[in-house]
């Protein structure tokens, strides 16, 4: 039991036991703060979802894929890239996001600050500033979609993530990149490269497809406003 719990506080305060009681008072102080703006369960997973999928870019270890046999010679003849499987869950992020902002409206930016937050704890510095950054130009794309064309909800969500997604892949991917450089020796290359980001994408454009068509059904029902921002 005491093993159990040991491993428990190991995670929660990331590898630093002694800061468990400041970890708790944050991690309280977030769910008072998350529940205070009427957020609930879909608000609670969104902002653990962020820092637990940027923690598996910088922490671990991925699983070494020689792309040649796949890409044959486009790459290069044993080009050798570190997949990490929570790659396909990135598109988790849009359909989260969705039924958060369902529950919360545009306070679904303040969930994003604080996962970005909590992303400096559990990931590494750079990690978190280009998640931070990779978010940031997703809802800049959104914004301007939305003022310039006042196209449907469902339609902005899909234009959206195709300007946005390849933006925020390259950005993200380089901050990843460059830190696994600097903290584990990684050679360059290793997370950035050509068959990650389009890996990235897909799980992307896949999250982004699932929300635009389940906005879609809830516009023709009558449920959602379809010139919602």
């Amino acid at each position: 039991m005491d093993s159990i719990w040991n491993e428990i506080v190991a995670a929660l305060t990331n590898g630093n036991p002694s800061q468990f009681p400041l970890a708790l008072a944050g991690m309280t102080a977030t769910a008072a703060l998350i529940w205070y703006l009427k957020g609930r369960a879909w608000a609670f997973i969104y902002v653990a979802l962020i820092p637990l999928l940027n923690w598996s870019f910088g922490k671990s270890k991925g699983i070494e894929i020689d792309v040649t046999p796949i890409f044959g010679g486009m790459f290069g003849a044993g080009h050798t890239i570190i997949f990490n499987p929570l790659t396909i869950a990135t598109g988790m992020v849009f359909v989260v996001r969705d039924f958060v902002q369902r529950e919360m409206g545009h306070r679904v930016l303040i969930l994003m600050a604080l996962a970005i937050l909590w992303s400096f704890y559990y990931s590494w510095a750079v990690i978190a500033l280009a998640s931070g950054i990779a978010f940031a130009i997703s809802e800049t794309s959104d914004w301007l979609i939305f003022t310039f064309t006042k196209y449907r909800l469902s339609t902005r969500i899909l234009l959206s993530s195709v300007l946005a997604a390849p933006i925020d892949t390259t950005v993200f991917l380089y901050g990843a990149d460059l830190a696994r450089q600097m903290q584990l020796g990684d050679p360059a290359g290793a997370m950035f490269n050509p068959p990650n980001w389009i890996l990235f994408i897909l799980g992307k454009m896949i999250g982004a497809v699932v929300v635009s068509w389940m906005i879609r059904r809830r516009e023709d029902r009558g449920e959602v406003d379809p010139a919602a921002a």
